[in-house]
């Protein structure tokens, strides 16, 4: 079967490249990742009462660890999973989960001293993004098509690409790309852009999942399905962060 997706993590070929018996549910992808995400809950809650003890004694060095660490880490060990492919992912998505959580944590700490509440606002808008995306789903109002899965896959690349251009500027350059950090109609318009765009990556997420259901697909491709909506998700909390900052500041 030849399916592609938004996902980065996944390509075209992906069935091809990996093995397993038993075969794919949906149940057992909700519960891979209902798991995910409490351990990105649970670190991320640890990471921010670290952050808070350390933002009261007034040492921005641990929460700079946290947020960078997180942050890099998360990135390095995406990228194996993407070249290595394990035929066992869990190990590996369960390390990124925690470093995933040490960066959210961090970072909604240091929005909501900024910005009292808007995590609690972030949180629900997520929410009702990924339920919003699901119902429509069924609905099939959308559907997961070649050509739609190309375009949306080809923005998410371009959008992780610039975020990579722009994280290289901040730790080596006093610059940063115009308007992706700043505050006024063109950067709320950017960031609301990112933001549709990581919303309908849910659309294609979803239809990985149900196509390796209809498939038969090996039973720890629930991992990957669940993996791939994870990602999407953090990365709607995080862009309905940025968003509601913006509008606020």
């Amino acid at each position: 079967m030849r399916y592609s997706t938004s996902n980065p993590i996944m390509t075209q070929n992906f069935w091809s490249n990996i093995t397993g018996q038993n075969t794919m549910t949906f149940q057992g992808t909700i519960g891979k990742l209902a798991y995910l995400l409490s351990i990105v809950t649970i670190t991320g809650m640890i990471s921010a009462y670290v952050a808070l003890d350390a933002l009261a004694a007034g040492n921005a060095g641990v929460i700079s660890g946290l947020t960078w660490g997180g942050m890099l880490g998360s990135i390095v060990v995406a990228m194996m999973l993407a070249f290595i492919r394990p035929a066992n992912p869990a190990p590996l998505m369960t390390i990124y989960a925690v470093l995933m959580g040490m960066f959210v944590g961090s970072i909604s700490l240091m929005f909501e001293a900024f910005y009292s509440g808007i995590i609690i606002q972030a949180a629900f808008g997520t929410v009702f993004i990924t339920g919003s995306m699901l119902v429509i789903y069924s609905s099939r109002v959308i559907r997961p098509t070649p050509t739609f899965n190309k375009i949306i896959g080809s923005l998410t690349m371009s959008i992780f690409l610039m975020y990579g251009v722009s994280i290289l500027f901040s730790l080596l350059t006093p610059f940063e790309i115009p308007f992706l950090h700043t505050s006024g109609p063109i950067g709320i318009g950017i960031t609301l852009f990112i933001l549709t765009v990581a919303a309908l990556s849910l659309i294609s997420d979803f239809g990985f999942i149900e196509s390796g259901v209809k498939m038969n697909a090996p039973k720890n491709a629930e991992w990957w399905g669940a993996f791939g909506v994870l990602v999407t998700i953090i990365w709607i909390y995080i862009e309905m962060v940025r968003l509601l900052s913006k509008l606020r500041d």
